[in-house]
């Protein structure tokens, strides 16, 4: 199931890693074709590459809901939740120990 999880998000950083190369070739050739200045150029690349960044967010945070749920449907618990039930159990084993 991890190497699922890992191969997936390694797939999905290889398809933005790729993405950005054919933007990045697109904004030439729009560029090129328009006749756009270099400052307008520019200023294309900035609004896209925001606009990948925002997409590159909603996709990560899927990702991380996807992750949760499937941890959760096999019965992975959240490392918070089980480092505050490790530190419960701390506590109850040294009250039995001081009762003792």
């Amino acid at each position: 199931m991890i190497d699922f999880i890992e191969k997936t998000m390694l797939a999905g950083v290889g398809a933005l890693s790729l993405t950005q190369k054919k933007s990045e070739e697109l904004i030439a050739e729009i560029k090129e074709r328009l006749e756009l200045s270099e400052e307008e150029g520019k200023q294309l690349a900035a609004r896209l590459q925001e606009s990948a960044k925002e997409s590159q967010k909603k996709l990560e945070e899927m990702a991380r809901e996807e992750i949760t749920k499937a941890g959760s449907r096999i019965g992975f618990v959240p490392r918070e939740e089980f480092d505050a039930l490790a530190k419960k159990v701390t506590k109850l084993e040294k009250q039995l120990k001081a009762k003792s």
